[in-house]
């Protein structure tokens, strides 16, 4: 049965990435696939997205590159699935490739690493840090601002990173997992609304904003107030949970390559975050990512029941 196969390797792929993430030598070794991904970006953005072009054709050639991207990782996805498939122990090599496109112990490392700089280096290293997780400029912002983007990129990071790739996963297999992690790679990349972006980076944002839709009484409320305000949808409604559940005041006013972005605030909570407010997120998508486990679990179980 596809549903029982694919809900399979999507919890064997977050056990997997839970226990052991990708290991620095492999990444060392060979790169990481949304490297790989990010490099045919890279690609092309250079190729199609040239300056003589007006805005109408930028927009359908950033339409054509994010076709090319997708239907390469998916391609490449589905060839290795069903190729592996008749090896011996094939089901739980794919489900170690599933893994890489998951970032669950990942990013719990990387926004601790921020915290622990906080309590022990000050706010330079910390600032120094979270650079590696946020896109927003960084050189300005004090405790406050760093606690906060650490905290912003751990709610939607458990949106985009974790949980909207274990759904396409479960509805797409290996292929399935891998055309999200190029929209979301794509996105990231070139869904910005720079003059150089803004139409071609177009069709990525969108997709990115569509394919991330599936995925306490004060995080609620804040949600339902605050998310539909935010710009970017799948930001919204993690960033808007977690200001809640947190009583925080997260979002607002931000730089990107030296541009304020007027955003929304979400929650109605306090400005000034600190360090144990960032350790205080990281417990809640501990739970969070427990529970997103839990639900795999018990779907296979179900599957295998009704099968």
């Amino acid at each position: 049965m596809w549903e029982f196969m694919t809900v399979t390797l999507a919890f064997l792929a977050v056990l997997i990435e839970a226990v052991l993430g990708y290991p620095d030598w492999l990444f060392r070794a060979i790169g990481h696939p949304v490297t790989w991904m990010g490099r045919l970006v890279h690609i092309l953005d250079r190729t199609l997205n040239r300056v003589s072009m007006n805005d109408r054709e930028r927009r359908a050639a950033g339409i054509m590159a994010i076709l090319v991207l997708v239907v390469i990782a998916a391609g490449a996805a589905l060839f290795l699935e069903y190729g592996l498939r008749r090896l011996p122990f094939g089901f739980a090599m794919t489900a170690i490739l599933a893994s890489s496109l998951i970032a669950q112990r990942s990013l719990f490392s990387h926004v601790q690493r921020v915290a622990q700089a906080l309590e022990h280096d000050g706010v330079a290293g910390a600032r120094q840090l979270v650079t590696h997780i946020v896109g927003r400029d960084t050189d300005a912002l004090d405790e406050a601002g760093v606690a906060r983007a650490a905290i912003e990129s751990l709610a939607e990071n458990f949106s985009d990173g974790v949980v909207a790739p274990v759904v396409w996963l479960t509805v797409g297999g290996l292929a399935g997992g891998a055309a999200y992690k190029a929209i979301n790679t794509a996105d990231s990349m070139i869904g910005h609304r720079t003059p150089r972006y803004a139409e071609f980076g177009w069709a990525a944002a969108r997709l990115d904003d569509l394919v991330n839709l599936p995925a306490s009484q004060d995080a609620w409320s804040a949600l339902m107030r605050d998310a539909p305000r935010h710009r970017s949808p799948n930001a919204g409604y993690p960033e808007a949970a977690m200001a809640g559940a947190l009583g925080l005041a997260l979002a607002g006013p931000r730089a990107y390559g030296g541009v304020i972005v007027d955003d929304a605030i979400m929650g109605c909570g306090r400005r000034e975050a600190k360090a144990a407010d960032i350790r205080a997120a990281l417990r809640l998508y501990q739970r969070a990512d427990a529970m997103l486990i839990g639900l795999l679990a018990s779907l296979a179980l179900l599957l295998t029941v009704l099968g």
